[in-house]
């Protein structure tokens, strides 16, 4: 199935380029989330239309995640849980929790952008956590678990 891309998806292409991928991706994925549409002539047509319109937003989206990069790189968030006599939680530290803690901050984050490759994290120490706040843009944030008293 080829489409066009509407915004710039990782590891398949940029706003308006043309692309072949499984059919299921695009129609039940790409296509419903807004990424992209199929690529009919009358869509090609459509896009070239809107190009300038949708290169515009992409380049201020761009800058307001370059802009919250800067609020997030290198900031220190706690976590506090309920952990053993060896530092194992009682639970976990999940995505939810990070994107609370750093929204307790005062500081907007989805949980979608936070990134844990390895899982959620099981035991109390210091973690660099990675958030993925737009195609181009990634911050690092330190996160410390603590055990709860």
């Amino acid at each position: 199935m080829d489409v066009i891309l509407l915004k710039k998806v990782g590891h398949l292409g940029d706003l308006g380029e043309k692309v072949s991928v499984r059919a299921g991706y695009g129609r039940n994925y790409l296509i419903p989330s807004g990424f992209a549409v199929p690529a009919t002539a009358a869509n090609l047509e459509a896009f070239k239309a809107r190009r300038a319109e949708l290169e515009r937003a992409a380049v201020e989206s761009l800058v307001a995640a370059e802009s919250r990069r800067e609020k997030l790189e290198g900031l220190t968030v706690t976590v506090a849980r309920k952990a053993g006599d060896e530092g194992k939680l009682f639970g976990s530290v999940g995505t939810q929790d990070i994107a609370a803690a750093v929204q307790a901050m005062g500081i907007t984050l989805e949980r979608q952008e936070v990134r844990l490759p390895e899982g959620p994290f099981r035991a109390t120490g210091d973690y660099e956590v990675v958030l993925h706040l737009h195609a181009d843009v990634d911050a690092t944030i330190r996160l410390r678990i603590i055990p709860e008293k």
